[in-house]
């Protein structure tokens, strides 16, 4: 449930409440001395600059990768492949050439 700070203009007091948006307006107009207090949300994503993709996450991209084998995400390539795709490049780069 969202949290909402109010200043009591009265005591010059900040408050936090907790209330959904739906009610947030009537909680205002049933209270008149509290004038609400705009800030930044508090999220908190990760911490450095460098944030550890989950395992789960790689392992979705690995099954993707395998479904899509000629996109960016099939990164487990074997040398077999490799070598495989050099060799069809090669052979259709000699027939354009005819």
């Amino acid at each position: 449930m969202p949290r909402y700070d109010f200043l009591n203009k009265e005591t010059g007091e900040i408050k936090e409440y907790s209330m959904s948006w739906k009610d947030l307006d009537e909680f205002k107009k049933n209270n008149p001395h509290l004038l609400q207090q705009i800030n930044t949300p508090q999220i908190v994503g990760g911490h450095g600059d460098r944030v550890k993709t989950d395992a789960g996450f790689k392992e979705v991209l690995a099954k993707i990768g395998e479904g899509h084998p000629g996109s960016k995400l099939n990164q487990n390539k074997s040398i077999k492949d490799i070598k495989t795709k050099e060799v069809v490049k090669k052979h259709i780069a000699l027939q354009n050439k005819k």
